[in-house]
């Protein structure tokens, strides 16, 4: 298995890649989040582009694009979130956990919270190896529909 995994600024061009990577229906069932058409998709991303409150980087993997990695304040909220999205080809092969764990040494705030559905093992299993513990299980409605989810936190780590 290769690390070349790097962590690089969201340009325009990358948007029909991630398109096409958030309209896969089993990458749509594991995050419990469903896939927007062109033109919601394409004026979220130019929303979170010029948003200069949040991080986000494209995610490269032996040169091609695999996905995202963000941290995030929803609005009216203090609590800073993290997401990240990968196409499906690049799913188990430690993409996701290089790429998140590059991407924690860029952000230092902590608390760090990520909502992951209870059903997606994998994405548990990468928050897990980053440092991410259970914070609480909730139910959250996600555009429209109920997901059962866990509240995972990535807190100060103590000083020894």
């Amino acid at each position: 298995m290769t690390t070349d995994v790097e962590l690089r600024d969201v340009v325009p061009e990358d948007l029909p890649i991630l398109f096409e990577h958030q309209l896969d229906p089993e990458a749509n069932r594991m995050a419990a989040f469903p896939a927007r058409d062109r033109d919601a998709f394409m004026a979220h991303w130019e929303k979170i582009l010029r948003n200069p409150a949040g991080t986000i980087k494209a995610i490269g993997f032996n040169g091609r694009l695999a996905g995202y990695v963000t941290a995030f304040q929803m609005s009216g909220e203090t609590e800073t979130q993290i997401g990240y999205w990968l196409g499906r080809e690049h799913w188990g092969q430690g993409i996701a956990t290089r790429a998140l764990a590059a991407f924690l040494q860029l952000v230092p705030v902590r608390p760090l919270f990520a909502h992951v559905a209870m059903h997606n093992i994998g994405s548990i299993r990468v928050l897990e190896k980053c440092g991410f513990k259970l914070y609480r299980e909730q139910r959250e409605a996600v555009r429209g529909e109920e997901v059962d989810e866990f509240l995972m936190i990535l807190e100060l780590e103590e000083m020894q």
